[in-house]
């Protein structure tokens, strides 16, 4: 095997195939310092804490492992029913050199298994022993694919859990639910699953020992019903988000947090949901945990406590008494009573709210998201054990809209304690230096593009979010290898860059696997500055040395 470096703190081994990298995957199960695997089509991204391993003496672990030829074991059994029916069905057959007619019958003959899980939560990659199946993309990937989509794409075959862009082959649909998270476990398709597809009749899909599945309830971005006003849909966020029984619609018996007027994107988020990359869940999570930290320090709360996350500025009014503080992006911050009196607010620095009180968030001077925490945290539903919005994936909680309320909490163990000094942040036109670590896949570019990659300035562009900063340099990084990359996983920091050349710097609401080549990473101590870039700054990336961890 080869191991190569993805960050400071993850590696990517490749493994001979992907059978080969299946088993790894379950051999490394429990192992010291490992926090998370990412299997691919031919690896596995494993992260690891350096305050338990370094990446030299977990290397030395990983490539000592021996796994024998046997098949990998299944975890389960899964039936799914299909109607045949996808719109790419002819042309996939005709690449196949196959029928229409004989191309479904080997996807029902064939025993297919989930190999690995990403690019969405319930996206699994089942493959077959059938040889036949190795279809291309399409060359053009749709903007929307129905959920339920039965697709086919290299050697794998895969169900869409939700409308969403797509480049694989649609060879027909299913009405099973494959993502549930109420299910457990929540992905149908999960890692290790036997799979039998099965023309679709009226029977819905059945577990073996188990009953029929309930119905799913709607994906967290569904609309509101049609014949729910604006005003109800609205309410119905403050509703799912309120963690206590309203003592009037809309509005938690301890009070809370109204939305008078969002921001660009304005979501709730925590530390995040690390440990569920098996069902293709990213850790999302707050983009500066540095800001998280500091917001509940200020008001007494636990440094992972739910706050809320703001892309520019806002106005938010208080209901009842509290105590809340404004970190991460600095600018003008404004506290109006209910008599319209105003008062400036420091950055970082507690104060307190009474029934009535409205904070205005001016546009940021410096830095691009603020985090308000309220002493109690905010309080939210939460989606496999946190509270955080994942912009991709669609869990946890809506974006929060104008007349929203979201509930606060009354878990505050510790006392307030007011941020020192405010951080240094970008502002446009600003140029940053970030530290970057090379790899795993820096050759398949040219020496002049690394070059490039560290000496030219890279502009951050408006067309950025949680997913990604895309940026924009005069040169386009060139590549030496080309073709597809087979599916591999991506931590937050990731430098992917697609066929134009122009990179893409993950944010922590990124994809979990992609076939684009990356060819570096930030540091874990950048990324939370490279959450704070507003458009219009400037970047310079620059190779870090990396520090080697206990032994």
């Amino acid at each position: 095997m080869r191991i190569l470096t993805v960050s400071d703190r993850s590696l990517l081994v490749e493994a001979a195939d992907l059978e080969e990298a299946m088993r790894l995957n379950l051999a490394w199960d429990g192992v010291s310092g490992i926090v998370e695997r990412i299997p691919g089509a031919r690896t596995v991204l494993v992260r690891f804490d350096p305050l338990r391993t370094s990446a030299a003496a977990l290397a030395e672990v990983l490539s000592a492992t021996q796994v024998d030829a046997e098949h990998v074991p299944h975890t389960r059994e899964v039936t799914v029913p299909v109607r045949y029916d996808g719109e790419d069905i002819a042309e996939a057959a005709e690449l196949l050199g196959v029928s229409a007619e004989e191309l479904v019958s080997r996807h029902l003959a064939a025993d297919w298994q989930v190999a690995f899980s990403g690019f969405a939560p319930g996206f699994g990659y089942v493959v077959s022993g059938d040889p036949l199946f190795d279809v291309p993309r399409r060359s053009s990937p749709r903007t929307r694919v129905p959920a339920g989509s039965v697709a086919l794409a290299g050697q794998f075959t895969g169900v869409y859990p939700r409308e969403s862009p797509g480049g694989w082959q649609l060879i027909g649909h299913t009405d099973a639910v494959m993502w549930d998270i109420d299910r457990d476990p929540p992905a149908l398709l999960s890692p290790g699953a036997l799979v039998k597809f099965e023309r679709a009749g009226r029977e819905s899909v059945v577990l073996p020992d188990s009953p029929p599945l309930p119905d799913s309830p709607p994906l967290p971005d569904s609309p509101p019903p049609e014949n729910g006003d604006e005003l109800a849909s609205r309410r119905s966020v403050a509703a799912r988000h309120a963690g206590d029984t309203p003592s009037r619609p809309g509005l938690p018996e301890r009070g809370g947090v109204e939305v008078v007027r969002p921001s660009m994107q304005l979501l709730l988020q925590d530390a995040g949901r690390p440990g569920h990359a098996a069902l293709g869940v990213s850790a999302s999570g707050v983009a500066d945990r540095t800001a998280l930290r500091d917001a509940n320090r200020a008001v007494g709360n636990e440094s992972d406590a739910a706050v809320l996350e703001s892309v520019g500025g806002a106005v938010l009014r208080f209901h009842g008494a509290g105590v809340a503080a404004v970190t991460g992006a600095i600018g003008e911050l404004t506290l109006t009573d209910a008599e319209g009196v105003d008062r400036s607010i420091p950055h970082g620095t507690p104060f307190a709210t009474v029934d009535g009180d409205e904070l205005t968030l001016g546009h940021p001077s410096h830095g691009l998201r603020y985090i308000i925490g309220v002493r109690g945290g905010i309080d939210a539903a939460s989606a496999l054990g946190s509270r955080a919005s994942d912009t991709l994936a669609g869990l946890g909680p809506d974006p929060l809209v104008a007349g929203a309320i979201i509930g606060v909490g009354d878990a505050a163990p510790h006392s307030v304690d007011p941020v020192a000094t405010p951080r240094e942040l970008p502002a446009p036109g600003d140029l940053v230096e970030l530290d970057i670590t090379l790899g795993p896949r820096d050759d398949w570019f040219t020496a002049s593009a690394l070059e490039t990659l560290t000496t030219q300035e890279w502009l951050v562009t408006p067309r950025s979010d949680r997913v990604g900063i895309r940026l924009h340099g005069d040169a386009p990084l060139e590549r030496s290898t080309l073709g597809e990359l087979p599916s591999e996983g991506a931590v937050t920091g990731a430098i992917q860059v697609p066929p134009e050349g122009q990179p893409v710097l993950f944010l922590p609401d990124h994809p979990l696997t992609g076939g684009y080549p990356i060819v570096g990473a930030l540091t874990d101590r950048c990324l939370d500055l490279a959450a704070q870039l507003p458009p219009g700054a400037r970047i310079r990336f620059r190779i870090a040395r990396i520090e080697e961890g206990p032994q």
